[in-house]
């Protein structure tokens, strides 16, 4: 069958510049969107963690949303491509708000960053889900999914790994030309603006290239048809590989999201040395090479176990960071804990796509339904919930430790207190939810039936499709 061969190579490439678009400028919105608010706006911490805690509602149905959209999507193009079409200009264009500071009352301003951060996220899942849902139509065959995955995570790896270290470079740099009288460049409101423009830019180049270059072939009688809600939520009965990937999507997203959004703090106050926080964030190449090797470990120790090795690492790294920070901030520990954590995280995130995917297949293999967009959605919704709630704990954490917003001076003083929090966020609580995600992993064993389902199923389609 057709949906056996191997894709070519300039279609994976097409696909793998999707998840590169959307990590061009939503890691700039994971990772800054909380300093941004609180450094160049002026906005309380607490404020914004009331933003965070509306995201999580949002985000609680909107991916499910989504996901019925792409059921019931009848086109020429498939069910999950033209999302990309329809929907990249827009998400740039509220991501670039994210990071736009107008000169308004503060009210208006708390308004600005409501609409600008929620429309970001909305519409991040309406581009975002489709490069889920896409995997399982682009291919049946186990070995590809895994290959087309970890070239996709490759290539978002490659995307967070060339802006986020030049952020706040970039930020300064638009600055001194554009606004030198500001005291703090890498607070620059101007400076966030222009970076942000240009990678939404970049952000809608590499969408459009996704859909023109990347083709659904796996049909099914499910293919051609919208699928009622009643009947899609069929293929979620008894499905575990997919309870399993949800929970850990909710958990260790939901880590990550603290742990990043807490990077920028931790560097600039606890450490007192932000150059080194940006640095840092380079590290984030190394991911690129642990990426590359998910193919090969997943063949010799399979899937599962890749990725729990992978969820140990990070576990590991941030006990690394703790030490390093008794240590009075060891830069040489530091690194090495960053090490581990960028190897570490390169086996999880390439595997959780493919493990959906392996969901899509169990829940058509178990209950003869195949519903792509509300299977997938929900691992948007998980992950969106988890990183929304994770931002609304680290911003409840940082208020209740006292952090003080400093917008308009250039010197990095926080209490006792605010730093404690500080370290909570950046290294405790992404620990636990990293141990919390590699314990639930240890029940997914669908690594054993995969070779019988994919079996049955090819059968299924092939009379289908009266072949």
């Amino acid at each position: 069958m057709e949906d056996d061969k191997q894709v070519s190579w300039s279609e994976r490439l097409s696909y793998a510049l999707s998840d590169f678009g959307c990590n061009t400028i939503f890691q700039i919105v994971g990772t800054y969107f909380m300093v941004f608010s609180t450094d160049t706006m002026g906005i309380k911490a607490s404020v914004v963690g009331g933003l965070f805690a509306v995201s999580a509602i949002i985000d609680s149905v909107d991916g499910v949303i989504w996901g019925q959209f792409i059921d019931r999507t009848h086109t020429k193009w498939g069910k999950s491509r033209p999302y990309w079409l329809w929907f990249s200009i827009p998400f740039a264009l509220f991501c670039v708000m994210s990071f736009t500071a107008p000169n308004i009352p503060m009210v208006w301003k708390i308004v600005w960053i409501y609409i600008a951060y929620l429309g970001s996220k909305i519409l991040y899942s309406g581009i975002n889900i489709p490069v889920t849902s896409i995997l399982p139509a682009m291919t049946s065959n186990p070995t590809e999914r895994i290959t087309l995955s970890t070239i996709r995570q490759f290539f978002g790896n490659l995307g967070a790994a060339i802006f986020l270290p030049l952020t706040l470079p970039a930020v300064a740099l638009f600055a001194s030309f554009f606004d030198k009288s500001n005291r703090n460049p890498s607070a620059s409101p101007i400076g966030w603006f222009l970076w942000a423009l240009l990678l939404g830019v970049v952000t809608v180049v590499c969408l459009m290239t996704a859909f023109k270059g990347t083709r659904e072939r796996v049909v099914t009688k499910d293919s051609n048809r919208a699928i009622p809600l009643r009947e899609s939520v069929q293929a979620l009965k008894g499905n575990y590989p997919w309870a399993i990937i949800i929970f850990i999507n909710f958990v260790y997203w939901g880590s990550f999201a603290i742990r990043q959004s807490s990077l920028p703090y931790y560097f600039k106050y606890v450490l007192d040395n932000e150059e080194l926080g940006s640095a840092v964030l380079a590290g984030t190449i190394i991911t690129l090479i642990s990426t590359a090797l998910v193919p090969f470990s997943s063949r010799l120790i399979g899937k599962r176990n890749t990725m729990l090795l992978g969820m140990i690492g990070t576990a590991l790294s941030q006990l690394i960071l703790h030490f390093a920070d008794k240590m009075n901030g060891n830069v040489s520990m530091i690194l090495f804990g960053m090490l581990i954590y960028y190897i570490s995280y390169g086996l999880v995130g390439a595997l959780i796509a493919v493990m959906l995917s392996d969901a899509v297949d169990f829940g058509e293999w178990k209950n003869g339904v195949r519903a792509e967009g509300l299977v997938t959605s929900f691992s948007s919704f998980s992950a969106k919930l988890g990183m929304g709630l994770g931002s609304m704990l680290l911003s409840a954490v940082l208020s209740a430790g006292g952090y003080v917003a400093l917008s308009s001076v250039s010197e990095s003083v926080q209490s006792l207190s605010a730093l404690n929090a500080i370290r909570m966020g950046f290294i405790w609580i992404p620990m636990f939810g990293y141990i919390a995600s590699g314990f639930v992993l240890l029940f997914n064993n669908v690594d054993k039936i995969e070779s019988k389902m994919n079996k049955d199923l090819r059968i299924k389609h092939q009379f289908e499709q009266g072949e």
